[in-house]
């Protein structure tokens, strides 16, 4: 069995309660077997913490023990109130009052028992006050250490909360650079490897075709580099230096991504309809990256001589774009767009979702693939 210090402590205080009565009662000349009972009244201390009603309960039998043989159980009052402490801290508001009643009924018998012409009415008063207030004392240890815990699993829970939301915004920020990252990498890349593949089949019959290539791959892997290094940036917390922040790509940015594509061997033209207004910055990024994202499916699937249009159109509380292809290209699983849903689509969805709008993708009535979003525009945007 594990003995802790409050145990350790218990048991030194009923030793010393025990001896002191002992030594006291034996220096007096009381008989043997009132020094015993008395003796043995202060042991139940030393267990007060593990079972205070029983602890409790042996010492007032034991005192009634000592009134019935005529002595004066007065030597075992600290031992009684220690108990009566420990039974109100420790335990229950109805163990407590049983401990309070047991109490109260002990002194009725003893001031009984023990000469009663010689108690006077003040005397009765003073002992249930004093036994009054230890009792209280110990209910308000014990309802302050109840509030204490109380506080203490507040704070638990509140960590426990945060934590949890913690996690949950890096698990979000999280799938916002894997989206980011994917938009860069896999569109930068698509075109690199499709200019790569012109050069590969020139590179004999007409090298200047194949050195204009080779110059758009360096060009499109030096964009891929800054807007990584951009990303990058962004997300940098520490150094000495703060990082370098280059804007967001947007709708400003269209006529770019268009021309490189074309660049890349793609047919793609842009078609802007309405008066362009003020774009919240994330629809603006969520608009361009859509756009991005279908002129790379339609490069790397719609098959050779396809040829892709962009419709930008605006209007006052809506912001429609649409990507289209008229690719046609033998596989079942092409025709119904099945390749194309991956996880840049689904990037794409979400970033629409995000910004209250609505995305449309899949293959068109006529041949080839379509991909539409449209994004509310609150008054005055």
């Amino acid at each position: 069995m594990r003995i802790d210090r409050p145990q350790l402590l218990d048991a030194a205080l009923a030793a010393v309660l025990a001896v002191g009565s002992g030594v006291a009662l034996a220096y007096s000349g009381s008989p043997l077997p009132v020094t015993l009972l008395t003796v043995l009244a202060c042991l139940p201390v030393a267990v007060r913490r593990r079972w205070p009603l029983g602890a409790f309960t042996a010492n007032i039998v034991l005192g009634l023990l000592l009134a019935a043989l005529g002595q004066d159980p007065g030597t075992t009052g600290t031992a009684t109130l220690i108990l009566l402490y420990t039974a109100a801290a420790y335990r229950g508001l109805a163990v407590a009052l049983g401990a309070l009643l047991l109490s109260f009924v002990a002194y009725t018998l003893n001031a009984a028992i023990s000469l009663p012409d010689q108690v006077t009415l003040s005397d009765h008063v003073i002992v249930v006050i004093v036994l009054a207030a230890v009792w209280g004392t110990g209910r308000s240890l014990r309802l302050r250490r109840a509030y204490l815990d109380e506080l203490k699993d507040r704070a638990t829970r509140l960590e426990r909360a945060r934590d949890a939301d913690t996690r949950a915004a890096k698990a979000e920020e999280r799938a916002r650079i894997a989206r980011e990252l994917h938009d860069v990498v896999a569109h930068h890349v698509s075109v690199m490897t499709v200019q790569a593949a012109a050069a590969r089949k020139v590179l004999a019959s007409d090298p200047a075709l194949a050195d204009e290539a080779l110059s758009a791959i360096e060009n499109t892997g030096r964009m891929a580099m800054n807007e990584m290094r951009n990303m990058v940036g962004v997300l940098r917390t520490d150094g000495g230096y703060p990082a370098e922040r280059g804007p967001q790509p947007g709708m400003h940015d269209l006529p770019a991504l268009v021309e490189q594509m074309r660049e890349a061997g793609l047919s793609a033209r842009l078609s802007v309809e309405g008066v362009p207004g003020a774009i919240p910055a994330g629809v603006d990024l969520a608009a361009y990256r859509l756009v991005q994202e279908g002129l790379t499916n339609t490069l790397r699937h719609a098959g050779a001589g396809a040829a892709a249009v962009v419709t930008v159109r605006h209007e006052p509380r809506e912001l429609d774009v649409r990507v289209e292809d008229d690719g046609r290209v033998p596989s079942q699983a092409q025709q119904t767009g099945k390749d194309r849903v991956g996880h840049g689509l689904v990037g794409i969805r979400e970033r629409v979702a995000l910004y209250g709008g609505i995305l449309k993708a899949g293959p068109r009535p006529g041949g080839g693939f379509e991909v539409q979003a449209r994004f509310p525009l609150k008054d005055g945007q």
